[in-house]
Formats: C-alpha cells, sequence, structure tokens
C-alpha cells in the first residue's frame, strides 16, 4: 500500500468514526423514552387487570354475583378516563402482590395500605383515602381530643391498633377503658350515653357517624390507602396519579368517600380483614 492509498484509507476510518459519534449524539438528544412494559400491555389489550380483596366492606363486595364497593367503583373510573375495559382478579389479602409479580394483574386495589418496604417489588399512587383511627363521640360532647378523656369511658375493639393507642394513653391519663369483641356494641354504647368516646377507624367511623347524632371529634393518626402497581410500571404510576388528581379535583374521588360512607350506616361487624 503505497502513502497515497494509506492516506485514504485513515481519512475512510476517520469518516466512519465521526459518523458513530454523530449517530450516538443524534440518539441521546432524541431522549428516547424507555418503555413501560405494563402500561403498554394495557393499551395493547385495551384491559386494566385489578387484584381485589372481596368481602373487605365497603372497599369490595360481592351482592347478587356482582362486585361492588369504593375500590370497584374508584378502578372503574380510572379505567373510563384511561379509556381501557376493566377486569378484576379475586385475591386474598395476604397474595396481592404476588399477583403483581406473577404478572396476573396490572395493579392492586384493596384498602392497600402503603408499604414501603414492599417498594422491591411494587410502586404506589398517591393517597387516595385515609384509614387511621378516629376518636368518635356524641354530636354534643365537649370532647375535642384523647386529652378530654381524664376520668371518662373510652371504648375500644379488643386486640386492634385502637386498643394498644387506649392502653398506652391510660398508662398516663385515668382513664376507664371499656373493650368489647365488636363494633356494634361500642357505637350502641355511644349513641345510649354509656360510653364518652371511642377509638374507631375510619372507615368504621364513617359508617358511626352517617346518622347524624354522632361525629368525628379528633384524628388520631393517618394511614394511608394506595393503589400498587409492578415495579417496572413508571408510566402506569405516572397515569393513575394524573387521573386520581382530576378526580379530586372535580370532586368525584370526594363523592365516592361520601358513598363509602352511606354504605356504612348499619354496623354489625368490624371489617373482615385482620392486619
Amino acid at each position: 500500500m503505497n502513502v497515497g492509498q494509506w492516506q485514504r484509507w485513515l481519512d475512510g476510518c476517520a469518516i466512519v468514526v465521526v459518523l458513530a459519534y454523530a449517530w450516538l449524539a443524534w440518539n441521546v438528544n432524541q431522549a428516547v423514552t424507555p418503555i413501560d412494559p405494563v402500561y403498554a400491555g394495557i393499551r395493547a389489550r385495551g384491559v386494566l387487570r385489578v387484584a381485589v380483596d372481596v368481602g373487605y366492606r365497603p372497599f369490595a363486595e360481592e351482592r347478587a354475583g356482582e362486585l361492588v364497593g369504593f375500590d370497584i367503583d374508584l378502578v372503574r373510573a380510572i379505567g373510563r378516563e384511561l379509556g381501557v375495559d376493566v377486569v378484576f382478579i379475586r385475591s386474598g389479602f395476604d397474595a396481592l402482590y404476588d399477583q403483581l409479580t406473577g404478572q396476573q394483574a396490572d395493579l392492586i386495589a384493596a384498602a392497600l395500605p402503603y408499604a414501603p418496604e414492599q417498594g422491591y417489588r411494587a410502586r404506589f399512587s398517591r393517597p387516595y383515602f385515609d384509614g387511621g383511627l378516629m376518636l368518635v363521640t356524641q354530636v354534643d360532647s365537649t370532647i375535642r381530643q384523647l386529652a378530654d378523656l381524664q376520668d371518662r369511658r373510652l371504648g375500644v375493639v379488643l386486640g386492634s391498633e385502637g386498643d394498644s393507642l387506649a392502653r398506652r394513653f391510660a398508662l398516663q391519663t385515668p382513664v376507664t377503658l371499656i373493650e368489647t369483641d365488636e363494633i356494634a356494641p361500642l357505637v350502641q354504647g355511644l349513641r345510649a350515653g354509656t360510653i364518652d368516646a371511642a377509638i374507631l377507624d375510619r372507615v368504621v367511623a364513617l359508617g358511626a357517624i352517617a346518622a347524624g347524632d354522632l361525629r368525628i371529634a379528633a384524628a388520631l393518626s393517618y394511614e394511608p390507602y394506595v393503589l400498587a402497581m409492578p415495579a417496572a410500571a413508571f408510566q402506569l404510576e405516572s397515569e393513575i396519579n394524573r387521573v386520581l388528581a382530576r378526580l379530586e379535583e372535580r370532586g368525584e374521588l370526594q363523592a365516592l368517600q361520601l358513598l363509602c360512607r352511606n354504605k356504612m350506616l348499619i354496623i354489625e361487624h368490624p371489617p373482615g380483614r385482620t392486619r
């Protein structure tokens, strides 16, 4: 190879290198969006698959062969906003996350408390409901907070989170604890005046106050309920949060919560799930 041929060969290599760098720079500048396989699958099927825990009233239950409840209504509203159909997959509470990792479901809607420890296999929506503990009293009661219960009667469900909270409170403040195995006696005691206040979770508290003779005096804890999706579903998370924000802005989320309260008017037993 003479000097001229060698020079032409070097020039050719330089051109190839320059073109390669140009191609890489163009791809970087295009900022190609990574693909969310979960959201892509939903769009391809036109179906959002949702794992639910049936039997946790009023979030999901079966009536006359049809699923109804707060979570059911919420997910159907989300499906309408996304322009896809919704298919519900029944699951026990303990198996909900397995539905995601097993690619059987795209979303969990089951009055699901936010669980950051599950972040290795799931991501979560913004909160859509607060299931925390509430202090419930008669409408005309002067009780506004736990401190007002000194030398009074406080009702709790034995073994519940409210029971644990009340026991810690009783270590520092003289209070008479009235423990029952079910919620109904507490609500009846409040109405009859044999109990001055009761600690109930917000789901039950909403039902207890629906008749208008009781009220929530104070919020004692915060337990956000969220929707969960596979860890890879970053775009689905964004879309779900966008829809939840839109539903809240339009007042539809609040309307669903009001409907949830009305469905809890008659309280016979505590919700069927034990956490």
